[in-house]
């Protein structure tokens, strides 16, 4: 179940949103009474209530703003309770001066906006002897282990437990309660009006990670990346799942390149089968694996692990993806190969280039890297036998082939290009990495030329279904996938034109 956190300085547009919300499904909603700027007017908020509800109201001490008495707070919520709301949540402090009354069950919660305390499993012990239906604790995380000590307290405790990270850090906290055994977990009423750091909105935990239907048994798989906030992995592979009914459920997770290898260590704490990997660790992934696939061993790169048993085995299916998604628009041309003896030019010198430069290189093409650290270029064009040059002198490079590996021209920087249009050729095949947005300046400028295109979205879905397939063993639904990816973009950019 998912509780719904509204906070609203009218009751006008509380009771609104709360109705708004039921019918949306809404199961369960917090009204957070100390965000009404006049006399909260506890009646009106709860009679006739469509759905149960939870009173709260936090102090600023507690992230709340509440800024009246604290008499005047305390009768607020004795006052619910005589009411006969559904839920009152309590701070540790009052929660012993608050008795129990009628069948209003007792939240009493701790919160700490600064980090997960090292002594939480004693907090978690406090809070138990001051009468709780159910505790809930959220603190900051710091790293992503933080989550998996919440997760464990809310597995190992007696007392039915709310407990999550806050932050971006946090986010995986918040999806994987339920399979931990949380009675709930809490969202916003939209993801632009979060009420607490890292909180995912009603709709994204419904309709990205189909929240009410994970269960103990949910397989975890999950993206690693820093940042991770852009990362449309999620979307893509949750509704694949969702389209082929597995129970499976795929969550973004934050790691930090100093995180890297303490998380691996502790990472099926979280309950993973297997990972996507991205910027930064496409490369410093394969320090912590236990074995690699051929294709890894040549590329030095990987954006895959899958866990069998206590193995972790790396793959990469940047580079196969890129090929087809070449082959699609050109055509393999029957027993031709129609790369062979085409020169290309890549743009940048990390994971997904090298991934793309072994990818040309075993079909005959002539390569050229460019990179804004020379020094990255040379060492890619060394291992791979091909040619360096100064990111200066990339448009003076002879080629038919411009492949865009940088992230030069990604959301927001939608402007940017990595290569000038005016450089650009009928002849070309112009193949931009980067998919959001999908038409970037790159590629409307090479479509002006009518040049043969190859988007990062025609890669990007290629590259998760052949993941698919590893983490699953099947077919991926790739016409899902693709307006997955192409359904998120979209939303990106209506919420850009709202705002």
């Amino acid at each position: 179940m998912i509780a719904v956190s509204i906070g609203r300085g009218r009751h006008k547009m509380m009771i609104a949103e709360y109705k708004h919300l039921v019918e949306q499904g809404a199961e369960l909603v917090e009204l957070r009474v100390d965000y009404i700027v006049r006399a909260v007017n506890l009646k009106r908020l709860i009679t006739d209530r469509p759905c149960p509800v939870i009173i709260t109201c936090r102090r600023e001490q507690d992230g709340g703003k509440w800024e009246k008495s604290e008499e005047e707070r305390l009768m607020l919520l004795r006052s619910a309770i005589v009411e006969g709301v559904e839920y009152v949540d309590l701070e540790e402090d009052i929660a012993g001066s608050i008795p129990r009354f009628g069948k209003t069950k007792r939240i009493v919660s701790y919160h700490n906006f600064h980090e997960t305390p090292k002594d939480i499993r004693e907090i978690h012990e406090r809070l138990k002897g001051l009468d709780p239906d159910i505790i809930k604790l959220a603190t900051m995380a710091h790293n992503p282990r933080d989550n998996v000590r919440m997760l464990e307290l809310i597995a190992e405790s007696e007392v039915p437990t709310v407990a999550f990270c806050m932050g971006d850090m946090g986010t995986a906290s918040r999806i994987l309660a339920a399979r931990f055994g949380s009675p709930f977990t809490y969202a916003t009423f939209h993801h632009e009006r979060a009420l607490a750091p890292g909180q995912l909105s009603f709709n994204q935990m419904r309709e990205i990670y189909h929240y009410d239907a994970i269960t103990p048994n949910t397989e975890v798989y999950g993206v690693i990346a820093d940042p991770i906030g852009h990362s449309m992995s999620p979307a893509v592979h949750n509704a694949a799942f969702r389209a082929l009914k597995m129970d499976k459920l795929y969550i973004p997770i934050r790691v930090p390149r100093e995180d890297l290898g303490d998380f691996m260590s502790y990472c099926r704490g979280f309950g993973l089968r297997g990972l996507s990997v991205t910027i930064p660790h496409k490369e410093a992934i394969l320090d912590h694996v236990d074995s690699t696939d051929r294709a890894v061993d040549h590329i030095g790169a990987a954006n895959t692990v899958v866990m069998d048993g206590f193995d972790k085995m790396a793959y990469n299916t940047d580079y196969r993806a890129a090929l087809d998604s070449i082959d699609a628009t050109l055509g393999r041309g029957g027993s031709v190969d129609v790369l062979a003896g085409r020169a290309a030019v890549v743009l940048g010198a990390g994971g997904v280039a090298k991934a793309i430069v072994h990818a040309l290189k075993s079909r005959n093409v002539e390569v050229t890297i460019a990179s804004r650290t020379f020094a990255r270029a040379e060492e890619l064009a060394d291992k791979f036998d091909c040619k360096a040059t100064e990111w200066k002198n990339r448009h003076n490079v002879r080629c038919d082939m411009v492949i865009n590996c940088t992230p030069i021209g990604m959301h927001p920087l939608v402007n940017e290009t990595p290569f000038e249009g005016r450089h650009l050729r009928r002849s070309m095949i112009v193949f931009d990495t980067v998919y959001n947005p999908e038409r970037t300046l790159l590629i409307k400028q090479a479509r002006d030329v009518d040049a043969s295109v190859v988007t990062g979205v025609d890669m990007f879905v290629r590259q998760a279904a052949l993941q698919f397939k590893l983490f699953t063993e099947q077919e991926a639904p790739e016409d899902v996938m693709r307006e997955a990816i192409k359904k998120t973009i979209g939303a990106v950019k209506t919420v850009e034109a709202d705002g």
